[in-house]
């Protein structure tokens, strides 16, 4: 894999999951999002998860599928399915030849291909969809519904049965989809992707997307939540959409664009808009809460869907925090490749649990400073709160993309230097700090006691998730680990560049 090939993927992982009480979206042991419903919390309630595995001697390996050889993407699990991207390096429809991003539904129960969406690249500019990376965007799955963004940067809802139960529509026109710009479209069969209904988001909301779309799309009730991927151009220092909208809210039953922030976020972006948003709950109130491409943690009331023929709203602001309020605002390409001053970029997931919020934010990964903090904030506020909103912070010495994990009065996070750090999440005292080697890209995971993480030198770590430092085993798989391990079910799922595991308890190999 190409240099450049490595730099521009890095965000699937960050922050890039198992049994959370979602019986809103799927039944109570399936994670049909990433991360924890709402808050986005890397946690799972599974009990019973191994301790160690080994692909060599098949050792509590359930099943394994392939990815192709330049998977991100992380996994969700639902209705007995398991979802995942990856690319067409190993055709798995002999028709379908070539570069394709690809969504992959996987039988749960043996890894069986049940259908895939397979998506032509954009073409021409390299940097509005990266050549031969997979599918970026984890889907969300609620009931018979499958929502993601494609690499083209339209958000799709699918049908969970796939073109197996015949085309529902109104969206009827997948053979066209899936065929190269200029040739004729592809006769539809069983393993196809049903496509419901369709949205560019190039042509709705006017944005312009950076290197690949990276989206975990949120689910509350009626609204879907996104990020736009709205970024800079491929001379890295033009943002040619200022205007466009950063986070959007859809209708899930039709796609219609329901609201938009109205920050103007777009001047300040150092690189492109890939944090999912979140949802605050606070005495009953919820909030919307985004990290914005500026270092900017921004919350907004929850939308309420008005009429189908009411234009879109603009969502009101309840506060925001800026978590790097000494770093430049203005004329931020001037900063490009400096190490020691740069805007910062959030690149990870807000956790928000009770009435604070945690998130990870500094210098982007490839383009600037390499400090990054882990921030506490006060969401009970309103306006802006930079001033007084920290309860406190942790810096970190390198990059960050990942989402923290909280658990048990404890907070886990890694950082691009290959420190897996765990702080208390009161008062953000540091316990310990473990070397895995290799930066990590990937979200730590916390199920069963354990803290699971992956690392770009392809070693899959397992640890107590204590105050006091225990590795219980690390495993080499054969190829670099980016994407957030996955619990689902008593299944651990972990997913390398090139092959996903599934891992139980099991006596024997």
């Amino acid at each position: 894999m190409s240099r450049f090939t490595s730099k521009r993927m890095w965000y699937v992982m960050a922050g890039l999951a198992g049994s959370f009480a979602l019986a809103a979206l799927s039944h109570a042991a399936d994670q049909p999002q990433w991360g924890e419903r709402h808050t986005r919390n890397m946690v799972s309630s599974e009990t019973a998860l191994p301790e160690s595995f080994d692909p060599e001697t098949g050792t509590n390996i359930k099943w394994t599928a392939p990815l192709g050889d330049n998977a991100y993407a992380s996994p969700v699990v639902a209705s007995g399915k398991v979802f995942i991207g990856a690319n067409n390096s190993q055709p798995r429809d002999p028709r379908i030849d070539g570069d394709y991003a690809v969504l992959l539904c996987l039988n749960e129960a043996n890894g069986a291909l049940c259908w895939q969406l397979a998506v032509p690249r954009i073409g021409g500019d390299k940097y509005l969809d990266w050549p031969m990376i997979g599918m970026c965007s984890p889907p969300t799955v609620e009931g018979d519904r499958v929502y993601t963004m494609t690499n083209r940067y339209e958000v799709v809802c699918l049908d969970i049965d796939g073109q197996a139960d015949g085309n529902d529509g109104p969206y009827m026109d997948e053979g066209q989809h899936m065929a190269l710009s200029g040739q004729p479209a592809f006769e539809v069969t069983p393993t196809d992707a049903d496509i419901i209904w369709l949205v560019d988001l190039q042509a709705a909301v006017g944005m312009y997307p950076h290197d690949g779309a990276h989206c975990s799309i949120l689910l509350d009730g009626p609204v879907l939540y996104l990020n736009t991927c709205n970024g800079v151009d491929n001379t890295h220092a033009v943002v040619r959409k200022p205007d466009a909208p950063s986070l959007i809210a859809l209708d899930k039953e039709t796609g219609r664009l329901l609201a938009q922030d109205g920050e103007r976020i777009g001047p300040r972006i150092f690189h492109s808009t890939w944090s999912s948003p979140a949802i605050s709950d606070i005495n009953g109130i919820k909030h919307v809460v985004f990290g914005g491409a500026d270092g900017v943690v921004y919350a907004f009331d929850a939308v309420t869907p008005g009429p189908a023929d009411h234009p879109a709203a603009t969502m009101n602001r309840v506060w925001r925090f800026d978590c790097d309020p000494t770093g430049p605002k203005e004329n931020v390409s001037q900063y490009l490749n400096n190490r020691e001053i740069s805007p910062s970029i959030i690149e990870s997931m807000p956790v928000a649990l009770g009435n604070r919020v945690y998130v990870t934010a500094g210098g982007d990964i490839w383009w600037g400073k390499k400090k990054s903090w882990l921030k506490c904030i006060d969401a009970t506020q309103s306006g802006d709160i930079t001033g007084t909103g920290e309860l406190w912070s942790f810096e970190m010495q390198s990059h960050c993309c990942t989402t923290p994990a909280v658990s048990n009065g404890l907070i886990f996070v890694a950082d691009c230097a290959g420190l897996l750090h765990c702080l208390d999440v009161e008062t953000g005292q540091v316990y310990w700090s473990h070397d895995t080697g290799r930066e990590v890209w990937a979200s730590p995971m916390i199920a069963d006691g354990k803290v699971y993480v992956g690392t770009r030198g392809k070693d899959f770590w397992v640890l107590a998730a204590d105050k006091e430092l225990s590795v219980i085993s690390s495993v080499r798989l054969g190829a670099p680990i980016s994407a957030t391990a996955t619990v689902a079910n008593g299944v651990l799922y972990v997913a390398t560049l090139e092959q996903l595991y599934a891992i139980h308890k099991a006596t024997s190999p």
